[in-house]
């Protein structure tokens, strides 16, 4: 007898949240998420680039980054900020655009910076709020995308 055991992901509901613990002033550590000069050298998995990152850093200012892979692919990402408070918290929505030009997710991702002793702890919470029949193929990788960009920040803060 065979027996077929499926999992059903479901995605609407997905949330990653990372913490992470830098040796740097918080507010270093938040102009690396609002300076598009740092944001471009540090947004995305291991092997991406940045050839587009646009970022007005104010509550209902504008993303706008595409990230191209390793391959050539380039995956476009526009959003707003609802809300910036420096060197405190930040939060913006933002959506994963298909070769339409239109939205397949979206995500709310909120990180909030606090300081002791001259360290910056940095929570990042990325939650799904919606998403278009067959975006689950890349919300399979959010998490570990996150974790290899988180990296890569940590890797341009201790370059500052």
């Amino acid at each position: 007898m065979t027996q077929t055991i499926e999992q059903a992901v479901d995605y609407s509901k997905l949330k990653v949240v990372a913490t992470r613990i830098f040796a740097a002033p918080r507010a270093l550590v938040f102009r690396m998420w609002t300076d598009p000069a740092h944001v471009a050298r540090w947004w995305g998995p291991h092997g991406f680039t940045n050839p587009v990152c646009r970022i007005d850093a104010r509550a209902g200012g504008a993303i706008h980054i595409d990230m191209r892979a390793p391959d050539g692919t380039v995956y476009p990402m526009s959003g707003t900020f609802r809300e910036v408070v420096a060197p405190e918290r930040l939060s913006f929505a933002s959506a994963a655009l298909g070769d339409d030009g239109k939205p397949m997710f979206e995500t709310l991702t909120t990180v909030t910076f606090s300081e002791r002793d001259g360290q910056t702890t940095q929570t990042l919470e990325a939650k799904v709020l919606w998403l278009t029949p067959g975006a689950e193929r890349y919300l399979g990788g959010m998490e570990q995308g996150w974790m290899e960009t988180l990296e890569r920040l940590a890797a341009e803060v201790s370059a500052q």
